[in-house]
């Protein structure tokens, strides 16, 4: 069994860092207390198996949302056996519920930019959708023209085909005609 102690630097007091390191201290299965130092810091010391105790300094190492840890001041030792769990020890009420206002602004606060980049998002998506829409639109109104076009040559070669077949069927007829006479005509010469 190992004990760490550490001081932690940065925006570590009034953004939920407390309760974020009990919960990671109780995951790990750990002991200790997690407290405000004067006048920004938090100090965290913590017991239970050197292997628990590195992951639960990676752990703390927190960059996320209102949470941004600095600096973390480690030192080792044998553990004490002192602490039966992990708890936070907390100040006067008033400066309690002072964190607790504190943090809630700030979390809303993010909460509204959070609303604020959706809605942005939101509004480029609508553009993007809009400009694909009429892109759509232009390809079906191309789509459409080309279509009057296939009927337009169809039509044309329907027109092409009667016109052939007229032709085909007069000629045709012609020869006959012209067969008969020369058939005509070489009975009366020898005939």
């Amino acid at each position: 069994m190992q004990r760490v102690e550490i001081t932690a630097r940065g925006d570590v007091q009034k953004v939920g860092f407390r309760d974020a390191v009990q919960r990671a201290a109780r995951k790990l299965g750990l002991s200790g207390t997690v407290q405000n130092v004067e006048p920004y810091d938090v100090r965290i010391v913590a017991e239970g198996e050197e292997a628990a105790l590195k992951e639960f300094v990676k752990a703390i190492d927190i960059q996320d949302g209102p949470i941004r840890v600095q600096e973390l001041d480690v030192s080792w030792a044998p553990a004490t056996g002192e602490f039966q769990y992990f708890k936070i020890l907390r100040g006067d009420w008033q400066e309690e519920l002072g964190e607790r206002f504190d943090t809630a602004v700030v979390l809303l606060h993010r909460s509204i930019e959070l609303g604020e980049q959706n809605l942005m998002v939101s509004k480029e998506s609508l553009a993007v959708g809009k400009m694909m829409l009429e892109k759509q639109d232009q390809m079906i109104e191309k789509q459409d023209r080309m279509l009057e076009k296939q009927d337009e040559t169809l039509g044309e070669i329907r027109g092409m085909r009667s016109d052939l077949q007229e032709y085909m069927e007069k000629r045709l007829s012609r020869i006959e005609e012209e067969i008969v006479e020369i058939k005509r005509s070489i009975r009366e010469l020898g005939g």
